[in-house]
C-alpha cells in the first residue's frame, strides 16, 4: 500500500496528523479479481439496498445545460446545511435507474451532509432522450461536469464541488478535473478536485488487452451489444440523428466508435480518438487534489498500466493513489474483518474511504 500526505489546518492553524492509506481485504471467496468483478456485477446488484442503513435522498429531477448546450438529465438532492457538493456519473453503459453502484454513493454522501448530483452522461438514459449528442469519452464530458457545477451553484449547491465516477465514468471525471483548470468560468475556482474508482486510463492498450483475454472478449462483446442497444434508443428518440445502417455495422466497441463517434469529432481513426481522450497523460498535470482508487487485479485493464499509473502519481503531489492488490473492477466488496477495522456498517469499502477522504479535505484544504 502507498502512503499519502496532505496538509490540513484546524481552527488554531495547526496541521493535522499525516494520514496513511487504508487497507482493503475482501472475503475469502472474492480473493481473485475476476470473481470479485463478476460477483459485483451479477449478485451485488440484487442486494445492495438491503446492505445500506442510509435512505435514498429526496432527489429532484433536473436538466442541466452541458457543453455546446447539450441537455444533461440529473438527480439532485441538497441536505440542510450542505457541506459541499458531489457530482458523479457511471461507466460505459447504463442509466441512473440501474446504476446501483452510483446510487450507493448518493445514499451515503447525502447522509454525510453532501449535496449530491448524479447524472446521465451523453447518449445515456434520459440524457439520450433529450439530445442525440453522442459520447466523447471526456473531451466534452469533462466540460459537462463544470457546466453542471456552475448551474448547480445557482440552485443552492455549495462549494467545493467534487467530481467522481468509476470505470469509464472515472475517465470522464478526470477530464472534469482537467477542465476545471482550462475553462473560463468563475466556478472553476470552486472545483475541489476529484476521486475515481478503477478509471479507464488508456483505451487503446486496455481494449487490446481485453479482446485478447479468453474471458475478456466475452465481456467486450457484452459491452458492444449494450452500446448498440444504446444507439438504437437514440435513433428511436431522434430518427434523423443516426444512420441505422451505421448502427448495424457497429459490432464491437471499436466499431461503435468508428461508425458513430469519431466522424463528428473529427478524428481520422479510432486509435487517434482513444489516444486523444485517454486520461493517463493528464495525470502529471492535474492541479486539484485527486484520489485514484485502483486494483492490481482488475481484469478489464492492461496490467502494464499500473507501472505508468504509479510513475504519473509519483510526479504530482496533487494526486493520491490507493493501489490495492485486490478489488477487481469496480468491486471493492470488503470482508467482515475489513469492515470491523474501518468501522463500516456495509461492504462498500471504496465509497466509504472516498467519503472519509472528502470529509477531511472539504472544510480545511490548503492549496499547496
Amino acid at each position: 500500500m502507498l502512503p499519502y500526505t496532505f496538509l490540513f489546518l484546524d481552527c488554531s492553524g495547526m496541521p493535522f496528523a499525516n494520514l496513511q492509506s487504508p487497507t482493503f481485504t475482501p472475503p475469502l471467496y472474492l480473493q481473485q479479481g475476476l470473481a470479485m468483478t463478476l460477483y459485483a456485477s451479477f449478485w451485488s446488484s440484487q442486494i445492495w439496498e438491503a446492505s445500506l442503513q442510509e435512505p435514498q435522498p429526496p432527489y429532484i429531477e433536473t436538466v442541466f445545460q452541458g457543453a455546446n448546450n447539450v441537455p444533461l438529465f440529473a438527480w439532485m438532492a441538497i441536505p440542510p446545511g450542505a457541506r459541499a457538493t458531489i457530482i458523479g456519473t457511471y461507466g460505459i453503459t447504463g442509466t441512473l435507474e440501474n446504476q446501483w453502484f452510483l446510487q450507493i454513493l448518493g445514499h451515503k454522501a447525502y447522509a454525510r451532509g453532501y449535496a449530491v448530483i448524479l447524472f446521465d452522461w451523453r447518449a445515456h438514459g434520459q440524457t439520450a432522450q433529450l439530445s442525440p449528442a453522442l459520447t466523447a469519452d471526456g473531451l466534452w464530458e469533462g466540460p459537462d461536469f463544470i457546466h453542471i457545477a456552475h448551474q448547480a451553484q445557482q440552485q443552492g449547491c455549495p462549494s467545493p464541488f467534487w467530481l467522481t465516477g468509476y470505470s469509464l465514468g472515472g475517465q470522464l471525471a478526470l477530464w472534469g478535473v482537467q477542465s476545471a483548470q482550462t475553462m473560463d468560468l468563475a466556478i472553476t475556482h470552486e472545483i475541489g478536485g476529484g476521486a475515481v474508482i478503477c478509471p479507464n486510463l488508456d483505451s487503446n492498450r486496455s481494449l487490446a488487452y481485453l479482446v485478447q483475454h479468453p474471458i475478456g472478449r466475452y465481456i467486450e462483446q457484452a459491452i458492444a451489444r449494450n452500446l448498440k442497444a444504446l444507439a438504437w434508443e437514440i435513433h428511436h428518440a431522434h430518427p434523423h440523428a443516426i444512420d441505422p445502417a451505421a448502427i448495424e455495422r457497429a459490432q464491437t466497441i471499436q466499431g461503435f466508435d468508428h461508425e458513430l463517434v469519431i466522424g463528428a469529432l473529427g478524428f481520422p481513426s479510432v486509435q487517434a480518438y482513444y489516444e486523444a481522450s485517454s486520461p493517463l497523460p493528464l495525470l502529471p498535470h492535474l492541479q486539484r487534489p485527486t484520489l485514484i482508487v485502483y486494483a492490481e487485479d482488475d481484469p478489464l485493464f492492461d496490467p502494464g498500466l499500473i507501472i505508468d499509473l504509479k510513475r504519473s502519481c509519483s510526479q504530482n503531489s496533487k494526486l493520491t493513489l490507493w493501489l490495492t492488490p485486490q478489488g477487481g473492477h469496480v468491486g471493492y466488496i470488503s470482508g467482515l474483518a475489513c469492515r470491523t477495522a474501518n468501522g463500516d456498517t456495509d461492504p462498500w469499502w471504496a465509497w466509504n474511504r472516498i467519503l472519509d477522504w472528502w470529509d477531511g479535505l472539504s472544510p480545511n484544504l490548503i492549496q499547496l
